[in-house]
């Protein structure tokens, strides 16, 4: 066996035990370090080598950037369990619902909102079918139609910053936070675009199945149910404004004052302060919300540990020149590498996690893209805009399995009438996964949807500087003298002068 071909022996076991199911960051770690010592009894390269690992695993841990994971996570644990959603959804529900759609409507809205504030799909998708999905049934909305605006919705907070997605992937890529957010924003507003027309569409060719509800259902009205509204819009806007402001992750902001770890911190600061004002802090969400946090933070590093062992081998066995001639003499160029990619990440997605995805493909992916002159930040969004299919795939997506489970369990307890089946969720979901892909489309053929808000580059040409040495007036009469003339005076005055004044 040549080292040529262990490369890719390597790749395709990497496939194999990632579709296992086994607990990725150990199979991973396993994989690399068998790789390695195949490797080293092959002669391919010395023992020595792998004694870079240790120092690879303390990188992974002494890097300030990951630390915003944590705090990020602690923000979105707390603010699902402090009523935010139940607040925000019980009143956006009845402003929109006597309109067709209503409800699908404020759903979308709501979820994009959720999105920037909390970035955890489980606790969205939950939070928001426990109070919506009853409430849409009762009033007539189609199961699959219901089920789908639910689960599409709660996916969309892996794109809306501050989603801890974009954080791992501008570590990955090597690139700034606040840059990643600013251009994840223009998918962002485009998806629920996508999402909105599509209800509004449905209105006019099905009304039926997303009717308004009566004007008579209203628990409030007036200024009362405008108060409401308003009640959970400006803190979370305050929020995501003092957050991403702070950062630079705002369009049209082009100075950060923080950290990406310190805009975290201020994040879960906040999110305390906006339980504390729905009257919800207490110390069982204090509680949950640092063990959800625990465990999120605990899988990313040990995922980490596995994708670095396993990189480190790789490199080693020059796996990274293997890639970049198979993907880089692609037809097409950039557009066929994106699309080759695209597919790719479609694929894996069925079976792995975005964050499996992030810290094990990407490294792969990330220089190759760059050598065809591909804009990083414009690649970090798009393959995030992809890898929101991974919570959507039937029958395979995670948002899919939360809905079935939180279904039935208001069945159960008689919030709905009839049991919701698995083939209205799934067969639900298929419109909503196109047009996520639609937008993984647009976003390749324009990628100003991305780069439109980032910072304009300034664009110096060398060969047209010019540079002007301003020289002191010597008097009205040096002022049209050329420099000769100048010179020969001086040395003039020199000379006229007595030795012991030199």
């Amino acid at each position: 066996m040549s080292m040529q071909s262990f490369a890719p022996l390597m790749f395709l076991g990497l496939i194999v035990i990632m579709l296992i199911g086994f607990p990725v960051a150990f199979s991973l770690s396993a994989l690399g370090l068998f790789s390695g010592l195949v490797a080293i009894s092959m002669g391919w390269f010395p023992a020595s080598f792998m004694s870079a690992l240790p120092l690879n695993v303390f990188g992974i841990l002494s890097n300030d950037l990951l630390l915003a994971i944590p705090f990020f996570t602690l923000m979105g644990s707390v603010l699902e369990r402090c009523g935010l959603a139940e607040d925000m959804l019980d009143s956006m529900g009845q402003l929109f619902g006597p309109i067709r759609g209503g409800l699908g409507y404020s759903v979308i809205l709501v979820g994009f909102i959720l999105g920037a504030i909390t970035g955890t799909v489980a606790g969205q998708v939950i939070a928001m079918a426990m109070i919506s999905l009853p409430v849409m049934v009762r009033y007539g909305y189609n199961m699959r139609y219901a089920t789908g605006v639910l689960a599409a919705s709660g996916t969309i907070t892996q794109l809306v910053p501050p989603s801890l997605v974009l954080v791992v992937m501008a570590d990955q890529l090597g690139k700034s936070v606040g840059d990643m957010y600013k251009g994840a924003w223009g998918p962002s507003i485009l998806q629920i675009l996508l999402f909105a027309i599509y209800t509004f569409v449905l209105t006019k060719l099905r009304p039926q199945d997303v009717p308004g509800i009566p004007r008579e259902a209203r628990t409030l009205n007036g200024w009362a149910l405008w108060k409401k509204c308003l009640r959970g819009i400006i803190p979370s806007a305050i929020l995501i404004v003092s957050v991403l402001g702070s950062m630079g992750g705002l369009p049209g902001l082009n100075v950060a004052i923080a950290t990406p770890t310190e805009a975290g911190a201020m994040g879960a600061v906040g999110a305390f302060i906006l339980a504390a004002i729905h009257r919800r802090l207490n110390w069982e969400v204090i509680r949950e919300g640092m063990i959800s946090t625990m465990r999120i933070t605990s899988m990313v590093v040990f995922i980490l540990i596995g994708s670095r062992v396993f990189s480190l081998v790789f490199q080693g066995v020059d796996g990274a020149k293997w890639i970049e001639h198979l993907l880089s003499n692609l037809p097409g160029g950039q557009i066929g590498f994106l699309l080759v990619v695209n597919a790719f990440i479609f694929f894996l997605a069925f079976f792995l996690d975005f964050f499996e995805i992030a810290f094990i493909i990407l490294p792969l992916l990330g220089p190759v893209a760059d050598k065809l002159g591909i804009d990083m930040i414009w690649f970090g969004v798009l393959l995030c805009v992809n890898m929101q299919t991974s919570f959507m795939h039937p029958p395979f997506g995670f948002a899919l399995f939360y809905l079935r489970g939180i279904s039935d369990t208001l069945f159960k307890n008689g919030s709905l009438p009839k049991p919701v089946e698995s083939r209205d969720i799934y067969l639900g979901s298929i419109p909503w996964v196109l047009m996520q892909l639609l937008l993984v489309l647009i976003v390749i053929f324009v990628p100003q949807t991305v780069t439109f808000f980032l910072d304009k580059k300034i664009d110096v040409d060398l060969n047209k500087v010019q540079l002007s040495v301003p020289v002191e007036e010597a008097g009205n009469a040096n002022d049209n003298k050329s420099d000769k003339a100048l010179m020969d005076d001086l040395m003039k005055t020199y000379e006229d002068q007595p030795k012991k004044d030199r």
